[in-house]
């Protein structure tokens, strides 16, 4: 996963960004697809953004925008919204059928036979 951070009317310091890449390793690890994140952040006098940007296979891609008064805050909380997105994407593409129903109706219907055999 390559991750790149970008920082618009700001200078990123090393703190920013051992958190930015800390943050996004641990959140998107479960992820295996992911082929590369974008962090842009920005600030607009006292107002911090924080936008993430994510291609994955399949033509997958994720933006998460988020805005507070912490640059911090504002990057985990884009975060999360990313990861929330991509779970909803993963949930989607799951075979969520359950195979108990299948076995519960195939042990009915062979009671139903074996009970046609014992009328006859």
């Amino acid at each position: 996963m390559q991750i790149s951070i970008t920082g618009r009317h700001m200078d990123i310091t090393d703190a920013i960004r051992e958190h930015a890449h800390e943050r996004l390793e641990r959140s998107l690890l479960e992820f295996p697809r992911i082929q590369s994140v974008h962090l842009i952040l920005d600030i607009e006098k006292y107002r911090h953004f924080a936008e993430v940007v994510i291609h994955a296979a399949k033509n997958i891609r994720i933006d998460a925008k988020e805005e507070s008064e912490d640059m911090y805050v504002s990057i985990d909380r884009a975060i999360d919204k990313a990861q929330k997105q991509l779970r909803r994407i993963q949930d989607k593409r799951q075979d969520h059928k359950s195979r108990d129903g299948i076995a519960d109706v195939e042990i009915e219907v062979q009671s139903m036979i074996d009970r046609d055999k014992k009328n006859k």
